[in-house]
Parts: C-alpha cells; structure tokens; sequence
C-alpha cells in the first residue's frame, strides 16, 4: 500500500471539495432561478433511477466478502428483490423479500 504524505492527502481532498463544488454550482447556481426545459425535467425524474442499479450491482456481480467472486447467494437475492418488486410493485415487499431470500440462502447454502 502507497503511503501518502499529510500534504498530499490535504491536497486530494481540497481537490476534490473544489471539484465537487464546481460540479454542483455549474447545475445549482447557474441554471438555479431559471425555467428547466419539460425534456430536462422528464430525464432528471430517472436520475435516482439510473443511479441505483449503478451502485449496487458492484455489491452482488463483485462482493468483497467473496474477494470478487460470483456468490451464488446474493445473485438469488436480487433476482427475488427484482422478481418480488415487479410482481406486487410494493418497495416493502422487495426488500424484505429480498432480505428473507439472502438469510434463508445463506442459512441453505452457506
């Protein structure tokens, strides 16, 4: 593991708090008080949407308590969550759907 200096580390995170304002006062602060377009709207509405497959498929295709590999028991996991959230279009029913699906494979399959 590369060890940084306190300067350096002072650095990245001042970088990124920068670049992290920057992006957010480009959308925020610029567009802010003005009328937003219908189409820009219609694409924002999905924005979570497009974002949550994106964070939690590194979870289930690549976890870390497996060291990457394929696990047999989340994939079960998310095809019930998907499965139950399409059948009965409830959140709740999904995930803890989902949840029972992950414990009672874990308990089966180990």
């Amino acid at each position: 593991m590369t060890a940084y200096s306190d300067v350096t580390i002072w650095l990245i995170i001042v970088g990124l708090g920068i670049g992290t304002f920057v992006l957010r006062f480009s959308f925020l602060g610029l567009i802010g008080d003005r009328p937003i377009p219908a189409w820009v709207l219609r694409h924002l509405r999905y924005t979570a949407v497009a974002v949550m497959p994106g964070l939690i498929a590194p979870l289930i295709l690549f976890p870390a308590a497996t060291d990457g590999a394929a696990d047999p028991v989340r994939l079960s996991a998310s095809v019930a969550t998907v499965a139950l959230g399409l059948w009965s279009k409830n959140v709740l029913v999904a995930i803890f759907g989902g949840a029972a699906t992950l414990f009672a494979a874990q308990y089966l399959i180990g």
